[in-house]
């Protein structure tokens, strides 16, 4: 029996990840109970049951009082019966008396039996739930079980787990057994075992999947700052880079846009901008509008409130379909973005209020040209470069025109002169 015994606790150790010291001492729990029912005690604190973890060999015995006459059959032990055990005894001795637990009645068999496989359940709740909490914010693959009304049921091995249906992405079809990977929102403990909520909408699911893609996020040389997510449509994430000879959103690209690319198949097509984090408040909501153009911008990082000016022909760009552009930037940057096109900010006074105020001197000189590096400006767009021998650009007159430093070209005659439009 204690090789069979042996035996069952090494195959429970190994298929259910149980410790061996666990369901020994679930056994000697057992025991004690038997022994309280079958001696119909609520307390047996003198029952002691021994077991060698080795051999799996177990003793029962109760420390019992040497006295004259006999009131509690599990506490006390008569001078007589004490001195066959061992005639030392004397009247007051403790003797240790051996139970044999084969004479445990049924009943008494059978809670012992009961506590033994309680325990076992218990157990294994606490392994499964200890697993899948360690994996909680991290991705797993599962697959597709059955629905449950709306929601569905994703097997991962040792548990299921349920998408509901506001984290799945919308557009998205699911078939049984097809293998998907979510991200594990939230892992709580019940009676029933652990009860694992996972999402495929959630924004740390990008960043997760990135870290899987790109050895650079994974080992920590490239950080994801912040991610907005508009799940299955557009997803705008700011990188930086610990290593200044690493490009941060190159890293995140990969050659010919392996990476990027291989994210964007799992989430289905769902568009990705990447761009660079800046600590400058300003700089980062320029970046964060891409692939809008802004001429300005005006931060309050007290307030957390901006004001952006773009080209009249960028507007509806920075604005997007249905404000979801800046509706995504204003998430990933935190500010509360007001956007107005140049022509609307020229008329509120803002880019005035942003041409005095906002730049120093070391951008602006004395002829009054924004120097390289500031704008990527673009010919003919009324932008400024300030690259020698292109010309410095200055801001449009009324009628159209921008001309060199230096030269006059006419205003009234449409097209006149070397003036260009």
């Amino acid at each position: 029996m204690n090789n069979e015994l042996f035996e069952a606790l090494t195959i429970l150790e190994r298929e259910k990840n149980i410790s061996k010291d666990t369901l020994l001492e679930a056994i000697r729990q057992s025991l004690l109970q038997a022994c309280k029912n079958h001696y119909d005690k609520s307390e047996a604190n003198n029952v002691v049951v021994n077991i060698d973890p080795d051999t799996c060999e177990f003793e029962v015995h109760a420390d019992k009082t040497v006295v004259e006459k006999v009131e509690d059959d599990l506490a006390e032990i008569s001078l007589t019966n004490a001195k066959l055990i061992d005639s030392r005894y004397e009247l007051g001795d403790v003797v240790q008396v051996p139970i044999q637990s084969k004479e445990f009645s049924r009943i008494a068999t059978q809670n012992a039996k009961n506590v033994i496989l309680q325990k076992i359940r218990e157990e294994e709740r606490k392994v499964l739930y200890n697993e899948f909490y360690s994996k909680e914010k991290d991705i797993v693959t599962g697959i597709v079980q059955r629905f449950i009304g709306r929601n569905i049921s994703i097997n991962l091995g040792r548990a299921d787990a349920i998408l509901n249906a506001e984290e799945m992405i919308r557009g998205e079809n699911y078939r049984p057994n097809q293998r998907i990977k979510v991200y594990v929102l939230e892992v709580r403990d019940t009676p029933k075992g652990p009860k694992i909520l996972v999402s495929r909408t959630h924004p740390e699911f990008v960043k997760r999947l990135f870290e899987a893609e790109v050895t650079e996020v994974k080992d920590g040389t490239v950080e994801i700052k912040s991610i907005a997510r508009e799940a299955g449509s557009r997803t705008k994430m700011a990188v930086w880079s610990n290593n200044p000879d690493v490009d941060p959103v190159g890293a995140c690209v990969g050659l010919n846009g392996a990476r990027v690319n291989a994210v964007v198949d799992e989430l289905h097509g769902e568009k990705i901008d990447i761009i660079n984090w800046d600590e400058n408040a300003a700089l980062l909501i320029e970046n964060a509008l891409s692939p809008a153009k802004v001429i300005s911008v005006i931060a309050d990082g007290d307030e957390k409130t901006a004001k952006v000016v773009v080209p009249d022909y960028q507007l509806s760009l920075a604005i997007g379909k249905e404000g979801q552009n800046a509706r995504l930037a204003a998430r990933l940057t935190g500010f509360k973005i007001d956007i107005k096109s140049e022509t609307q900010a020229r008329e509120s006074g803002d880019l005035l209020e942003y041409e005095e105020d906002y730049y120093e001197d070391e951008y602006y000189d004395e002829n009054g040209y924004y120097e390289d590096g500031y704008y990527d400006g673009q010919n003919g767009d009324g932008y400024y470069e300030g690259q020698e021998g292109d010309g410095y650009y200055e801001e449009q007159p009324e009628d159209g025109y921008y001309y060199e430093e230096g030269q006059e070209y006419p205003e009234s005659d449409e097209g006149s002169g070397d003036g260009q439009e």
